[in-house]
């Protein structure tokens, strides 16, 4: 049996400065590995939680990663203890909403932002319904 020590979700990108600069910014992620025309790993230091980005057609990748990842289908989520305050940081930041606030019937509160890459960013509070 293969025995995972962590995940961490790989997108494709040509946006990697951007990337960094934003996640930086915004959420408190620290590089852990920044190559610009390569590849940007970060770790968020306090949740330990990991985003890689790779920069599209490198030569050491295989063909498949040549491609930048669809912005459909998928979105990364950021579970945090208080919504309400991460949606005024984000407004008073000015950053793209792709989904105002909401609040869902089975005890769920978020929204959605875009990042440089146009990535949607879920920020969650889970409730009790």
């Amino acid at each position: 049996m293969i025995k995972p020590m962590t995940l961490f979700p790989v997108y494709v990108t040509d946006r990697l400065e951007a990337q960094k600069a934003f996640y930086e910014t915004h959420f408190g992620f620290k590089p852990v590995f920044f190559d610009a025309d390569f590849y940007l790993h970060l770790l968020h230091p306090d949740a330990g939680i990991q985003l890689g980005f790779l920069r599209e057609d490198h030569p050491s990748q295989p063909e498949f990663l040549f491609h930048q990842a669809g912005r459909n289908g998928m979105v990364i989520s950021f579970e945090v203890a208080d919504v309400c305050t991460a949606v005024a940081v984000a407004e008073s930041a000015e950053l793209d909403f792709a989904m105002p606030f909401k609040e869902e019937p089975w005890g769920q509160k978020h929204f959605m932002v875009r990042d440089p890459a146009g990535f949607v960013v879920d920020i969650v509070e889970h409730e009790t319904p």
